[in-house]
C-alpha cells in the first residue's frame, strides 16, 4: 500500500510540474510595422501591403517580410533570420545592419543594401527599380537576375559567387572582392 501511495504521489507531483511549465514559445509572435520601431526586440516582423516601416537599431529574432507595395527602411538593425520582399515598393538595409540569413528582393521596385553585413546570400530578381549593393560583406552569393531598373554592385566582399544574368541594362560597379566566381554580366565587376 505504501508503494502504491508513493507512486501516486510521484505521478501527481509530475503532473503538477508539467502543468506549471509555461506554454511553449515555439510559435513566435509577429509584429506588424506601420510607422517606426526603434531600439526594441521583436520576434518576426511584417510590413503589410502599402505600409511604410522605419527600423532604427531594432532587433528581429526571426524574419522580416515586406509585402506588396510596402516600404522598409532599416538602419543598424540586427536580424537573425532573413529579409524577404515580394513586390515591395522599396527596401533599404543600411549603415551597420546585420542580417544573419539572406536578403531576397523579388518582383519589386527599388532596393539598397549598403554598409552592412549579410551572413547568407543577396538575391535580386525581376525588380523594375534601381538596385544597389555597396560596401557590404556577404557570406554567400550575390545574384542579380532579370532586373530592369539598373543594378549597381560596388566595393563588396563576397564569400560566394557574383552572378548576373538577363539584366537590362547590364549591372555596373566594380572593386568587389569575390572569393568565388564572377559570372556572366558581372564578370568584370
Amino acid at each position: 500500500m505504501y508503494r502504491v501511495r508513493t507512486i501516486l504521489l510521484v505521478a501527481a507531483m509530475s503532473l503538477v510540474a508539467v502543468l506549471a511549465v509555461p506554454p511553449s514559445l515555439a510559435r513566435a509572435e509577429e509584429t506588424t510595422c506601420r510607422g517606426a520601431i526603434g531600439y526594441r526586440t521583436v520576434d518576426n516582423l511584417r510590413v503589410p501591403r502599402g505600409a511604410t516601416c522605419t527600423l532604427n537599431r531594432t532587433r528581429v529574432e526571426g524574419t522580416i517580410k515586406v509585402e506588396r507595395n510596402a516600404t522598409l527602411y532599416a538602419y543598424r538593425v540586427r536580424v537573425k533570420g532573413n529579409v524577404q520582399a515580394e513586390e515591395a515598393a522599396r527596401v533599404r538595409v543600411l549603415f551597420g545592419s546585420r542580417v544573419n540569413g539572406s536578403i531576397q528582393l523579388d518582383n519589386g521596385g527599388n532596393g539598397q543594401v549598403r554598409h552592412s553585413n549579410v551572413g547568407g546570400s543577396i538575391q535580386l530578381k525581376a525588380n523594375d527599380g534601381s538596385l544597389v549593393v555597396a560596401y557590404t560583406d556577404v557570406g554567400a552569393d550575390v545574384q542579380a537576375f532579370s532586373n530592369s531598373g539598373g543594378v549597381r554592385i560596388v566595393s563588396n566582399v563576397i564569400d560566394g559567387n557574383l552572378q548576373c544574368k538577363s539584366n537590362v541594362p547590364r549591372p555596373t560597379g566594380g572593386d568587389n572582392v569575390v572569393h568565388g566566381n564572377k559570372e556572366d554580366q558581372c564578370r568584370n565587376l
